[in-house]
């Protein structure tokens, strides 16, 4: 009995190295929070401020991947968000750069204003709604591009060590995800600065395990082990917003528009994302 007890104990100790969080049944229903952000979206907030906010456009923001996720799902789900477009959208307003205008329900703009004035003609019509509607803005950039890569297992590994019947083990995987957005002229059709960025994706998996006879011809036999998946759409959402981060960047450096302050060329974030640093001594 003894010799069971010390082997239950090191199982037990084994499955609570392995098994970090309790199980989904074991938890309290959690009330919806905030999206988490990474340093990306940090960065996007301590950039200068601009001299004039761009009017920008975003008629879509497309996964260009075609990857779908592995089976059963992959005749249902993508690997990729196709919500790419609501991220760079609040990505551009979260930066300060950008007066971002709806593009992507623009049919539904149109439609509403029309009901508008169809109304004016109407007796007893508010005042506010009597007024005339004013134009809708025209953009001077137009931002284009998408989710163009997604590769899995990019690198595989893991280790793992037993003995006298205990063994513990991780093993992870690495996947990445590449997006591409560019700032086109309106009036002329030429790309002003093209950028591409990656993101990493993690999954870890661990696990321990007892096998192990304890008496003769009775066998003691354990396992436990959990795994972790760095959300995709999060690491989607973390590359766009670098992206955006190095436009901005790059149209400094190539003095397509200009920070508020010059004193603010020497901000640390800024300097990250400059494809060279040198121009920022002048």
């Amino acid at each position: 009995m003894n010799k069971l007890a010390a082997v239950l104990i090191v199982a037990a100790v084994a499955s609570g190295c392995a098994v970090r969080e309790p199980m989904p049944a074991n938890q309290e229903v959690e009330s919806p929070t905030l999206t988490p952000r990474a340093s990306t979206y940090y960065d996007l907030l301590e950039l200068p401020r601009p001299r004039g906010r761009l009017m920008v456009a975003v008629y879509g923001f497309r996964d260009q991947t075609g990857q779908y996720k592995p089976t059963p799902a992959s005749s249902f789900s993508t690997s990729v968000t196709q919500g790419a477009a609501s991220m760079l959208v609040d990505a551009l307003q979260a930066s300060g750069w950008f007066m971002v205008l709806e593009r992507e329900g623009l049919q539904n703009i149109l439609t509403e204003r029309k009901i508008i004035r169809a109304s004016q003609n109407k007796p007893d019509t508010p005042v506010n709604i009597i007024d005339d509607l004013p134009s809708l803005h025209a953009a001077n950039l137009l931002l284009e591009g998408g989710v163009t890569a997604y590769d899995t297992n990019v690198r595989t590994g893991g280790v793992g060590a037993r003995y006298l019947g205990i063994g513990l083990s991780q093993e992870y995987r690495v996947d990445q995800v590449t997006v591409n957005l560019r700032a086109v002229d309106v009036r002329t059709g030429q790309v002003l600065a093209n950028v591409m960025t990656t993101k990493t994706i993690y999954s870890i998996a661990r696990s321990a395990g007892v096998f192990k006879f304890v008496e003769f011809e009775k066998l003691l036999e354990a396992e436990a082990g959990y795994t972790s998946n760095e959300p995709a759409q999060l690491c989607v959402l973390s590359a766009i917003e670098s992206a955006v981060a190095h436009l901005i960047a790059q149209g400094i450096e190539r003095r397509l528009w200009q920070v508020a302050d010059s004193q603010s060329l020497d901000n640390p974030t800024l300097n990250r994302y400059m494809p060279s640093a040198a121009l920022l001594q002048r």
